[in-house]
This record gives structure tokens, C-alpha cells and sequence, in this order.
């Protein structure tokens, strides 16, 4: 066995992906210790960090690494919300963020997007070459590779769909070296096992994933956003399925409370259209014409007015759908400062209102504040454990003992709630480390000891992002 830290071994990496692309320097390799969540406890600083620049260079620092028994953990934007990307064992860090080849093919319209292309990079391309991507899946600095092995999701997936959706095809590097290319600029295959369709979700513990093909999509002539205000939560929720009923498949379909949507209008001195009722259904549409959407609006409008919605605003320019676009996207920036952690449990979307009616349940239980909101479209409901209190407008610090002693606990009971009604811990930000212990509630022992077989095959000696989503 040869520690990461060992000169020879460190000449051996920089042999491979050059001089300067090696780190050792803690003050550097702090900064690849960490992703977004928030709390200090989770994170390590690697023994070093790599920075490849081609699948040949990540297949020789995995072969290198795989003999010497030297752990790997894959970081990507390094975005998420889990620990996913964090060096848990030590070992090295391989960092993709080198590789930034795009190409677009219009005849086959998909492009093809190594892994370190950032969502903002990747967008910006792709409409440069007259098409639309249209998954959004939160920070725009999350890279393509990072995005595909968590399966990121996002508001548009109600009627686009998540990442998987439009993967056609992947270059990956194994454990051992071996570098795979499955798919491919093909919307159909029946040829064997889709290998391809493992690694996505697989949060960097199978195999890394270099570069993607991804399906793109024309256009949308228009969209339009409906910010509609209801009395209830109930009320708003109860709005959805009705919606669909109509045959009307929105773009994206959210339900936001009224003191979140405060507390971001004083963040981003911006205003929200209403401040009437307690929850907030927020739609956008996209239509292929100005009637089309005309006649959308209406159905959708006269579908929550007889729900009860106490109005329906419509952002018909460009100014008013930036407005309320700029202050949904940033309800999190707003809490950031205060968050502790998001939780995405995923249930049926009619079991919106009974889970969160329990998270409110539980807020009062141990006292805490407990923002929720998320996609009404799909059941993603975005849960923050909050390390304060949000009184008279302004937030009010908990003690750190106090929060401390609930997060478990809390953390806990709205696992339980999301899985007593049919859903999962986990809609779209993976497991990670932090939700690793609670993976036993959604799963069965015999569904985690067939993964666990997977890993085996894929990752024998356990290189891969060790520590992650089971042990």
C-alpha cells in the first residue's frame, strides 16, 4: 500500500496530468474539503487534489490510484447539498474542473459536454446555437458531471423531466482504468444491460463520468408566469391535480408560504405581486403561440379560481416574469445564512398537504422554524432546519445546544412522515454522507445489499467515493 502523501506517488500523478496540476498545499486543499452543506462537522481536507484534463488522464490516475489502494472521491461544482463530494477517506480529490469541451451537433440536436462544464456555460452554448436545455437544476455553477451522477432535478422536471431524461450517452472511467463509452446519439437501444442508466444517480461511486451527450430540445416561443395566492395550503395543493385534469402540463408548478416570500422580497429589495393569503401557487407555462398560451392561463386560472384562489396575477412581460423569477430562484439564498440543512423528501403530490401540515406539526413539537416549500408539481418539498427563528420580520439566532439537540430528532420525523406516505429521503439531491443513515428508511436491507453488490463489481477494492450513500 502507498500512502497519497508519498513522493513517489505524487511524481507518478504529476507525471500524468502535469506540473502545477497536483496539489498538496493544505491551504489549497481546504477549499476541496467541503461542498454546500452547511454545517463544519462533515468536512476533510484530501491527502491531494487532482486536475485532470482528459478521460485518458482521469483513466491513468484511477488505475494508478486502484493499485495503490489510494482512495478517489469525484468533485464536480462541488454544489450539493450532502456531502456528496466530500473526501471522507482521505486520499485524493479528483477535480474535473478542467475539462470544458462542448460541441453542439444541430443535426442530431445534442450536444456533447465534458464534465467540468458548468449549467451557466453549458445554457449559454446551447442557446447561442438556437436550442433549449430544459432541465434547470438549481446553482448555475453545478457541472454537467456532477449534475448527471446526482440525477439532479429541479422545478422544470414536472414537465421535462430530470437529468436522466435527457442523457443519451456517457464516457466514463472505471475503477480500474477501463474507459466506457455508453449510449450515444441514439434515442432508442435495447442492447443489453443500460450500464448507462447505473451511473447516473450513482453520485461518483461506480465509475466517474468525463463527458455526456445530451439531448436538447427547441425552443419555447413563450412563457409566462401566474403567481396565484390562496388561503390555505390545502387549497393551493388541492389546485394541482385539477390542473393536470385539464390536460395542462406546466413548465413549472411550485408552492411558496407567504413568509418566505417576505423575507426574500426584503433580501432582494424586490416585491412579489400579492401578499394575500397564507400559500402561494407559483406557474410557468410555455406555449408555441400567443393563443395557445392565452387559452392555457385561462384554464389554469379559472381551475384555481374555483379552488378558491383569492386571485390570479399574471407576469405577461419580461420585466414582471424577471421579477418573480429572480425572487422564487433566491428563496434560498435568503436562508442560506440560517440554514442548517435542505431536506428534498419526494412524496405523491396529494400527499403534499398532509406532510407538511406534519412538518408544521413537528416545528411546534420542538420548537423550531421550519420553512417549507417546493414543487407541487412533482411532490418535492423542500423542508429548512433552520439554526434560527423568523419573528417581526427579521430572524431571530437559536443557541447552538438548542438547535443541535433537534436536528436529529426533527431530521428524523420528517423522514418517517415521508415515508409512511409512500415516498423517498431523497428527491433530488442523493445521499451523500449526511443522508446515509436514514437510507435504511426508504430502502429495504435487500435492495441496499443488491447496490452494495453492484458497487463490488464496479469498484472492488472500494476506491470510489468511499463512505458514500452506504458503507
Amino acid at each position: 500500500m502507498m500512502t497519497a502523501r508519498r513522493p513517489e506517488f505524487i511524481d507518478a500523478l504529476t507525471g500524468i496530468v502535469g506540473a502545477g496540476q497536483v496539489l498538496s498545499d493544505p491551504d489549497c486543499l481546504e477549499a476541496y474539503g467541503h461542498d454546500e452543506f452547511s454545517l463544519k462537522d462533515i468536512r476533510r481536507s484530501p491527502d491531494l487534489a487532482v486536475r485532470p484534463r482528459t478521460a485518458a488522464e482521469v483513466a491513468a490516475v484511477l488505475k494508478l490510484a486502484n493499485e495503490h489502494g489510494v482512495p478517489v472521491t469525484p468533485r464536480g461544482g462541488a454544489t450539493g447539498l450532502c456531502g456528496g463530494c466530500v473526501p471522507a477517506a482521505g486520499g485524493i480529490v479528483l477535480s474535473l474542473e478542467r475539462m470544458k469541451g462542448i460541441v453542439i451537433d444541430p443535426a442530431n440536436q445534442m450536444a456533447e459536454a465534458e464534465a467540468g462544464v458548468t449549467l451557466i456555460e453549458f445554457e449559454k452554448a446551447v442557446d447561442e446555437a438556437g436550442f433549449n436545455f430544459p432541465p434547470h437544476p438549481g446553482e448555475e455553477s453545478a457541472m454537467i458531471g456532477g449534475m448527471i451522477v446526482t440525477n439532479a432535478g429541479g422545478s422544470r422536471a414536472v414537465k421535462y423531466g430530470v437529468i436522466r431524461n435527457y442523457v443519451r450517452g456517457l464516457e466514463v472511467v472505471t475503477a480500474a482504468g477501463d474507459i466506457l463509452n455508453l449510449g450515444g446519439k441514439l434515442i432508442k437501444s435495447s442492447t443489453g444491460y443500460s450500464l448507462m442508466h447505473l451511473f447516473i444517480g450513482s453520485e461518483g461511486t461506480l465509475g466517474v463520468v468525463t463527458k455526456a451527450v445530451i439531448q436538447l430540445r427547441a425552443k419555447p416561443a413563450l412563457t409566462r408566469s401566474l403567481v396565484i395566492p390562496f388561503e390555505t395550503l390545502d387549497a393551493a395543493v388541492e389546485t394541482v391535480p385539477e390542473i393536470f385534469r385539464r390536460d395542462i402540463v406546466p413548465l413549472a408548478l411550485e408552492f411558496v408560504p407567504l413568509d418566505v416570500i417576505r423575507l426574500t422580497e426584503a433580501h432582494l429589495q424586490r416585491t412579489w405581486p400579492s401578499h394575500d393569503g397564507e400559500t402561494h401557487l407559483f406557474v410557468i407555462l410555455d406555449a408555441a403561440s400567443e393563443d395557445e398560451m392565452d387559452r392555457l392561463s385561462e384554464s389554469v386560472a379559472e381551475a384555481a379560481l374555483e379552488r378558491g384562489a383569492l386571485d390570479v396575477f399574471i407576469a405577461d412581460t419580461a420585466a414582471k416574469q424577471d421579477n418573480v423569477l429572480a425572487i422564487r430562484s433566491r428563496m434560498y439564498e435568503a436562508l442560506k445564512a440560517e440554514t442548517i440543512e435542505i431536506l428534498d423528501v419526494c412524496v405523491p403530490r396529494a400527499e403534499i398537504p398532509g406532510h407538511v401540515k406534519r412538518v408544521s406539526e413537528i416545528a411546534a413539537k420542538y420548537g423550531v422554524w421550519l420553512p417549507t416549500f417546493g414543487h407541487a408539481g412533482d411532490g418535492n418539498v423542500h423542508t429548512h432546519l433552520m439554526k434560527a427563528r423568523y419573528e417581526n420580520g427579521r430572524f431571530v439566532p437559536v443557541p447552538e445546544a438548542e438547535w443541535r439537540a433537534a436536528l436529529e430528532p426533527v431530521r428524523a420525523e420528517i423522514y418517517a412522515d415521508g415515508m409512511a406516505r409512500g415516498g423517498v429521503i431523497s428527491g433530488e439531491h442523493g445521499i451523500g454522507l449526511v443522508k446515509k443513515p436514514y437510507l435504511a428508511m426508504s430502502l429495504s436491507p435487500a435492495q441496499v445489499e443488491l447496490m452494495r453488490g453492484i458497487k463490488r463489481v464496479f469498484d472492488p477494492r472500494g476506491i470510489l467515493n468511499p463512505g458514500k450513500i452506504f458503507d
